[in-house]
This record gives C-alpha cells, structure tokens and sequence, in this order.
C-alpha cells in the first residue's frame, strides 16, 4: 500500500476540485478565507437538519478559532445540536429508510422514535430530557419578570451544568456549546416551529407560562439589525447559507430593511455571499433563486463575491470547513 500524496484535506481539494460543482465549492472556500483575513465577521445560516447531520464535528472548531461570528438557524436546529449532545447513543440509524412501509414508520413511532431521513431521534431520551431542563430555566424567568431570546434560555441551561451529567458525545463536537463558550448570537426565526417551542407553547395553554417570557421574530430583527450596525463597519458580513427556507431569508432581510426602510444608506452591503442548495434553479423559489437577484432588492452588491454550490450540504459544508480550518 502507498502512501497518500496529499497530505490534508486541503490538498487533496485543490488538487481535484477544479470544475463544476467542485470549482464552486473550491472558489467559495478561498474566498472565504479571504473575508476572515480581510477583518469581515461571517454569519452562518444553516436550514435542514445539519445537527442532526452531526455538523457541529466541523462547524464547532469553526465558531472556536473565530471563523463564524453570529449563527441564524431553524428551531430544529437549535435544539437538536443539544438532542444529539445528551442522547446520541440511544439514535437509531436506519439506512434503509427509503424501503420502510407505513407499517414501519408506525412502529418507529411506537417505539418513541422520531425518523429525520436515516436517523431517529429517541423522544424520551432526547426530547423529554431536554424539555425537563428547559422548563427550569424558564421558570426561573418567569418568577423573575424577565424576558430572553430562545438561545439565551439555551445558553443558560448549558452554563449551569445541569446537562453535563447526560453528555454523550464529546462537548467539543457540540456547535452549541462552542457557540455559548464564544457567546454569539444565535438568530432563531420562527422559533415556534419547533419540538421546544411546542413544548413551551403547551405550557403557555395550561396557564404555566406567559407566552411573551420568549422573545419574538420582530426582536430577533431588531437586534439583528443593531449587531449588523456595530459589526459591519464599512466593509460588510460575510453571508454563508447553509440550504433555503427562513434561516436565510429572515437574515439577508437586514441589509435592505437599513437602507430602504430606515434609510441608512451608508450601511455596506453583505460583503459575501454562497449558498450550498439542492434546489433546483427555477421561476419563483427564492431557495433556487440566483445570487444576482439579491442585487435588486439591495442585499448584495454588483461586486459581491457570489458563489452557489449545487449539491449536498452534508457533503460540502464539512469540506468548506475544512478547508477554511486548514486541515
């Protein structure tokens, strides 16, 4: 057996990653680094189910040497980093799933498994785990008249050390915990359309709760709005969208909503922008909608480095990282 000739992933990368797909990807890593080394700060945005994905093996060594600045995300996102966390031995691969009958996805749920694609988070050593804590800290800010954004109550619990005795994995590959240990911003759109927002929003039904101890989407904007201000200096943030739907709408929103609504007009525009998307480029989808329309609507600029990799994100954000990382 030879050995290899390349001796980092990077390597290997810009050895064969030249065309197509390929080619973007390589362009969009390079330039990458080229926003962190010009003193831009980088959101990521990620849609799907990238914590279910275990993306935090690369993305939390990302957010601890400073390449990721703020994160938007989904509520699935945001809790089941934390799912993976305390219960990842007690998941369920099924690599077949693309054969399961009715039948079978009935007894996954019998058996209190939630299927997301190959991989099935179990309710009662995840979610109901998780739910237990939360409800603690939200109790605690209730009886304290006070008032936080969903990754706050989150980061809260994480700071107590309540969960420590649950971990499963090695908290370093826990993109939440990396995040909390930085103290980012977590932008959570739409956070009710999650497992713990449901939770929450039952508890708010049964009179235990009062809906407005969560902060809303218009907060979230508001005081994405005032980060933008304060981090983009002249030169802009990098944006970096993990798939479609609102964790890269709500945010890219920013930029036009300064300039055009409140009539900023010296405020930069994103400084950088790729898009990882398996969705097909068409008339009408703003997830398969190509960079260039953003300059329209005053998100991007004319000279907006722009990049979109059409492929797999499970595959790709991994060697973006990678490659940014220098491994």
């Amino acid at each position: 057996m030879t050995d290899s000739p390349y001796k980092s992933i990077s390597s290997f990368l810009e050895t064969h990653y030249r065309h197509f797909n390929a080619a973007a990807l390589m362009d969009a890593a390079k330039a990458y680094n080229e926003q962190i080394a010009n003193g831009h700060k980088m959101m990521i945005t990620m849609a799907g189910a990238m914590s279910t994905a275990e993306l935090g093996l690369s993305l939390a060594e990302m957010i601890r040497q400073d390449k990721v600045h703020i994160i938007t995300c989904t509520g699935a996102n945001l809790e089941e980093d934390i799912f993976n966390l305390v219960a990842h031995n007690h998941y369920k691969r099924v690599p077949h799933y693309r054969d399961l009958s009715p039948e079978d996805e009935e007894e996954l749920l019998a058996q209190h498994y939630n299927r997301v694609t190959d991989t099935c988070i179990p309710e009662e050593e995840a979610m109901r785990r998780i739910e237990k804590q939360l409800v603690s800290v939200w109790q605690k800010a209730s009886d304290e008249g006070k008032r936080y954004f969903p990754y706050e109550y989150l980061y809260q619990l994480i700071r107590t050390g309540a969960l420590n005795k649950y971990f499963q994995i090695d908290p370093k590959d826990s993109w939440i915990v990396a995040a909390c240990e930085k103290n980012i911003p977590i932008i959570v759109p739409g956070w009710e359309d999650s497992t713990t927002a449901n939770m929450f929003a039952a508890r708010c039904l049964t009179n235990e709760f009062a809906p407005h101890i969560v902060k809303n989407g218009i907060e979230y904007m508001m005081f994405l709005a005032e980060w933008y201000q304060q981090s983009a200096g002249n030169k802009g943030v990098g944006f970096f969208q993990i798939g479609g739907g609102i964790a890269g709408d709500f945010p890219i929103c920013t930029v036009p909503m300064l300039r055009q609504d409140l009539e900023l007009k010296q405020i930069p525009f994103w400084s950088y922008f790729c898009q990882i998307s398996d969705s097909t480029t068409s008339y009408g989808s703003y997830s398969g909608a190509v960079p260039n329309e953003k300059i329209t609507w005053e998100k991007l600029d004319k000279n907006t480095p722009r990049f979109v990799i059409e492929s797999d994100a499970t595959i790709v954000a991994p060697l973006i990282f990678a490659y940014v990382l220098g491994w």
